[in-house]
């Protein structure tokens, strides 16, 4: 589940994104403030209009998920009739600071390594085209889900073949100020801890 909201771009709308489907592909229905997003049948989000009546929203962009945020979420969409079940979300930091256990050549892909990446007690195994990777090092993971400041959500992916479960990221990915414009993930100072939450600039 990812959250939106730009009101110079799209105006008072928040918009809840449960899965992806190609554009062309998608129908709405609307009841009131809320526009239920389909693929076929499938529900894959909901528009939610006039949301600044409801929401404290000073963002723009991606919208930090919380309990609360989601407990509003579903009263809003309840007043319309729409019941939203909401079990299985991860609240945990989407961007957090990871240790490169091991980084290994991709079997079909020269300039791709595949690496092992210890995060907040599990491990990742993320594919990476950035030529100064290597083990023993600290870095910024960005976990399946995130939203990367340009909009793009990771997700669970293969790289030639090969199965990509998040990624490693640069400065200049990360929006960070006075980021270098060469290639390469950005690297940490050893003393960052493995697992903590890494704040990126919105």
């Amino acid at each position: 589940m990812n959250v939106f909201y730009n009101k110079e771009g799209v105006g008072d709308v928040l918009m809840v994104i449960l899965a992806d489907a190609p554009r062309a592909e998608i129908t709405a229905e609307r009841k009131g403030r809320v526009a239920t997003i389909f693929h076929g049948t499938d529900v894959i989000g909901y528009n939610i209009f006039e949301a600044s009546e409801k929401f404290d929203l000073s963002s723009v962009g991606p919208v930090d998920l919380t309990p609360e945020l989601v407990q509003t979420i579903q009263g809003i969409l309840a007043e319309e009739g729409i019941t939203f079940v909401a079990d299985d979300i991860d609240y945990s930091p989407k961007f957090v600071v990871g240790f490169v256990a091991s980084a290994e050549k991709h079997p079909d892909a020269d300039k791709l390594s595949v690496c092992q990446v210890d995060v907040d007690g599990n491990t990742l195994q993320i594919v990476c085209g950035a030529p100064n990777v290597e083990a023993g090092q600290k870095v910024v993971v960005a976990k399946p889900g995130a939203v990367m400041p340009s909009g793009l959500i990771i997700r669970p992916s293969a790289l030639r073949g090969v199965a990509s479960s998040g990624m490693l990221c640069s400065a200049r990915e990360l929006g960070l100020a006075d980021a270098p414009q060469v290639k390469g993930i950005l690297v940490l100072d050893e003393s960052a801890q493995t697992g903590e939450a890494f704040l990126i600039g919105r």
